[in-house]
């Protein structure tokens, strides 16, 4: 298994500026972004709350403290978000047993970034033993490390994650691309002074400087990435 344990020497130095890339997980490379509002949903109308679809904007892409937290002040179930999280994600475990579908391009994307030796991370909020499950179907051989949200004191959007998987690759984070899905993710990555790719899944994101927005990971390849890395400098 990947770990987020730094364990990688300096990261190969690209000529045209590409040290690392760092990628989230899920609604990234894993099409799960419905599933864990399912195991939201689940475990809430086991408790006798429906949840509104509204609140699916609102709890994607966040620290579980956080979509916990906001789901218990709109239904105001008793439990506390310490057992609440360990329900949803036990529900999330079972969901996810039989393997999970990759995002388009993502299969593509991970092998030519092997083949070409790129230092490459998985960054995510979901804890552990999720990531180890996912790996399954993304492939541990693709990862020198990854990063899991209950292995850190702060998650996204704090700058933590991306700057413990750049330090565990040997890589610069100015020297890193981070392809994400979430205005959350982004603001963890940009706070770690990493470029990014944003390719939304379930909300908007919008461009900004440093920040390319695509509509899918099939347009991203180990060229475009350079391309940024180089701009970046």
């Amino acid at each position: 298994m990947t770990s987020s344990v730094p364990a990688v020497q300096a990261a190969g130095h690209d000529s045209a500026g590409l040290q690392a890339v760092l990628l989230d997980m899920d609604g990234t490379l894993v099409d799960t972004e419905g599933f864990w509002w399912q195991a939201e949903s689940d475990v809430f109308a086991g408790l006798g709350h429906v949840l509104d679809e509204k609140h699916r904007q609102i709890v994607i892409g966040g620290p579980m403290t956080r979509s916990v937290g906001h789901l218990i002040s709109v239904t105001g179930v008793a439990l506390g978000i310490a057992e609440l999280s360990t329900l949803i994600n036990a529900r999330f475990v079972e969901i996810i047993g039989h393997g999970v579908p990759l995002m388009p391009g993502a299969r593509r994307l991970l092998a030519e970034l092997a083949a070409h030796r790129v230092p490459t991370a998985l960054v995510s909020a979901s804890h552990r033993e999720i990531i180890d499950i996912v790996l399954k179907s993304l492939g541990p051989e693709n990862f020198a490390l990854s990063v899991a949200g209950d292995e850190l004191d702060r998650t996204k959007p704090h700058p933590e994650p991306y700057l413990r998987a750049a330090a565990g690759l040997g890589a610069d984070p100015a020297r890193c691309v981070v392809v994400e899905d979430t205005v959350t993710g982004v603001a963890s990555a940009e706070a770690a002074g990493c470029r990014v790719v944003a390719v939304p899944s379930l909300v908007t994101i919008e461009p900004a400087p440093g920040r390319t927005v695509v509509d899918s990971l099939e347009r991203v390849d180990l060229a475009f990435l350079r391309h940024l890395a180089a701009a970046g400098r």
